[in-house]
């Protein structure tokens, strides 16, 4: 945990109680400070109330008395309107802050030099994020992960020299951490998104910037018209910028010429990088989280061999094109966290013969957006409440059954891969649906597409 030191003997209200929530509460409470928190769950209060936490309806506090408010990263700090709370702070002038804040001013307050990565962008950044801390362990660095990819960034260890934090940061984070510094910024990409808590895309942006605005190198794509902007913006106002492509050459930076990733530095072009044969890499879309993950290493101070020992080692991010296991040049891959056609499309562009697990709890607008796709799939199996729909979409461009649930769909699909026996092909569950029809998550979903798989007589598991 990181004992939160800055606020030490000083009042701080604090809302939201959920995991994180909970988690900052502690670390503040560690480090001297005087909570007064609260949740709109009774239950949540009474669990901090457990703990040892100060809790308080505040509702009927003293705001005047408090030097800051925490809040949760979840709660409403501007639309669809400000949460009730965020009205009292205002009224009283009350600065709010979120996690990543207290985090940014605990290592400004005893290892500001200790370096710091953190990572945004619409999409990629959960991989890219894992990618990085990957790659910093395999060199031997001492490397803390979190943020928004599931670990509270207070329960990390305490910043040190020497010690590199790697923190996903969600947009909401961003809006909550007014003072973030980090020693390498990244921004993949930019795409409309949360648009109904930042109300318009020009805010959506504006949240973004700032990441890499503060940041000792910004590494930013210049594949999205948002993000050449505020690589132009960031850049004139004098932060380093390193810009990154998976589409073209950059004059400083690094981008993907087919599988290779290219840098481009002082007037010199070199290859970096070949992801030829990283199954975890696959797809254009790795190549531009690979080139942001080299960007940032770079800034941090590893050398060019340390990075590519890292990326030919790196095991993939849990249910996000995870190869899982092989058998008869078959490769079964769990992309179980795909729950929208968007995200399913990045998995179906980076194989060419598929056979497909889709289907659950579906999103609207179906998977009629992956028609240029449907040419990879050489069948499909549809699991869920999703089936006769997507079953109706793909009429007659796709083979496919409907196997309702998915141990028959896994037990069909590999059936039929190894009986038709063509060379690199993939058992893929990338649903482009929600998982709540049939599971209570898309983890318990990837988690049961694997313990499957692993039933299968000869397999090899990769994991």
């Amino acid at each position: 945990m990181i004992a939160v030191t800055t606020f030490k003997d000083k009042k701080i209200a604090l809302f939201g109680l959920g995991g994180s929530g909970l988690a900052t509460a502690e670390a503040l409470a560690a480090g001297g400070t005087i909570v007064t928190a609260w949740d709109d769950n009774p239950d949540s209060v009474a669990k901090a109330a457990e703990k040892g936490i100060g809790t308080a309806d505040l509702r009927t506090v003293d705001w005047s008395a408090f030097a800051a408010f925490v809040l949760s990263p979840g709660v409403p700090l501007t639309h669809p309107k400000p949460h009730w709370t965020v009205d009292l702070a205002h009224a009283a002038g009350v600065e709010i802050i979120g996690d990543v804040e207290l985090f940014v001013r605990e290592r400004r307050a005893h290892a500001p030099d200790c370096p710091f990565i953190a990572i945004t962008g619409t999409n990629g950044k959960s991989t890219t994020t894992a990618l990085i801390a990957h790659i910093l362990k395999s060199a031997g660095r001492d490397t803390q992960l979190g943020g928004n990819i599931g670990t509270a960034v207070l329960t990390l260890d305490p910043p040190k020299a020497d010690r590199f934090y790697v923190v996903e940061c969600s947009s909401y984070q961003i809006d909550l951490a007014p003072t973030i510094n980090a020693s390498a910024g990244i921004l993949l990409n930019l795409t409309p998104d949360h648009l109904d808590r930042h109300g318009t895309m020009q805010h959506y942006s504006d949240v973004k910037e700032r990441l890499v605005a503060g940041a000792g190198t910004a590494v930013i794509g210049d594949d999205d018209s948002y993000c050449s902007l505020i690589a132009d913006r960031v850049e004139k106002a004098g932060v380093k910028v390193m810009r990154i492509s998976r589409r073209h050459a950059v004059a400083e930076g690094l981008y993907a010429d087919a599988s290779k990733i290219m840098r481009a530095h002082d007037g010199v072009v070199a290859e970096v990088a070949d992801l030829d044969g990283i199954q975890t890499l696959r797809g254009s879309h790795n190549a531009q989280n690979a080139a942001a993950a080299i960007a940032a290493c770079l800034a941090v101070g590893l050398g060019e061999s340390e990075i590519r020992a890292g990326l030919g080692s790196f095991p993939g991010l849990k249910h996000r094109m995870q190869p899982v296991a092989r058998k008869a040049g078959v490769t079964f891959v769990n992309d179980s966290k795909a729950t929208n056609a968007d995200a399913a499309a990045p998995a179906l562009s980076s194989y060419d013969r598929i056979y497909w697990i889709a289907g659950g709890l579906p999103k609207e607008g179906g998977i009629s957006t992956l028609k240029p796709l449907y040419g990879r799939i050489a069948k499909a199996y549809l699991i869920g409440e999703a089936a006769p729909q997507f079953a109706a979409t793909l009429g007659t461009d796709v083979s496919y059954e409907i196997s309702d649930t998915l141990d028959r769909a896994v037990s069909h699909a590999a059936a039929d891969a190894e009986r038709e026996g063509v060379p690199g092909a993939v058992v893929m569950l990338s649903p482009a649906c929600a998982s709540f029809d049939q599971f209570k998550n898309f983890e318990v979903r990837g988690d049961r597409f694997v313990d499957l798989v692993r039933d299968i007589g000869g397999i090899e598991m990769l994991v």
